[in-house]
């Protein structure tokens, strides 16, 4: 017998994550491009993240070159637009009031995988290349303790984003909710892991 799914957060009801949904209206707009083998990994974040943010969409593919929702966004963002990823040109991220008006940025795009996928993701879509890149302070502490990975200052997506947008906007506590209600699902996930 199959189990009953959220038709909201598209999870099983028994982990069903819309109590922990902190709407939020962020000022720049959020593109998160999704590796496909994530959209069913229940440690994942995006979910909650997207039915929180007022500004969200999640692209599912890892090849966006011709992706028309995609083109779209980068038609209507045009020059007002950065991806928050740490390549070798990435620079600091810094606050939309410190830049001149034609370098605000407007949209920012993540990408959500593993590591190796969120790679894969950059590596084969050249555009995501000619775009500015942007990097968070290396003093960030993440709090993502349900999935493992080496990477020294590793954060999930959700908390990438929120740090991201708290400094561009300039606004720490517009995003304070919704890291309190991540920390929650970090809780709720690790309650399902068996104890030994």
């Amino acid at each position: 017998m199959s189990r009953p799914y959220c038709n909201v957060c598209q999870r099983p009801q028994v982990s069903c994550i819309c109590h922990l949904i902190h709407p939020t209206k962020n000022d720049i707009h959020v593109v998160i491009l999704q590796h496909p083998s994530e959209v069913k990994q229940s440690k994942g974040t995006v979910t909650l993240l997207s039915q929180s943010l007022s500004s969200c969409q999640v692209i599912i593919a890892e090849d966006v070159s011709q992706h028309q929702e995609f083109l779209a966004v980068l038609a209507q963002y045009q020059g007002h637009i950065a991806l928050l990823y740490p390549s070798e040109k990435a620079e600091m991220i810094v606050k939309n009031s410190e830049v001149k008006a034609d370098e605000i940025i407007k949209c920012i795009i993540l990408l959500d995988g593993t590591w190796k996928k969120a790679f894969r993701i950059y590596m084969i879509n050249e555009v995501l290349h000619h775009l500015p890149h942007r990097i968070l302070p290396e003093n960030i502490q993440g709090q993502y303790q349900i999935r493992k990975t080496k990477k020294q200052g590793a954060l999930s997506s959700l908390e990438a984003c929120c740090y991201g947008l708290a400094l561009m906007e300039n606004n720490t506590e517009k995003y304070v909710g919704l890291l309190e209600k991540f920390k929650q699902f970090n809780q709720m996930q690790l309650s399902f892991v068996p104890k030994n």
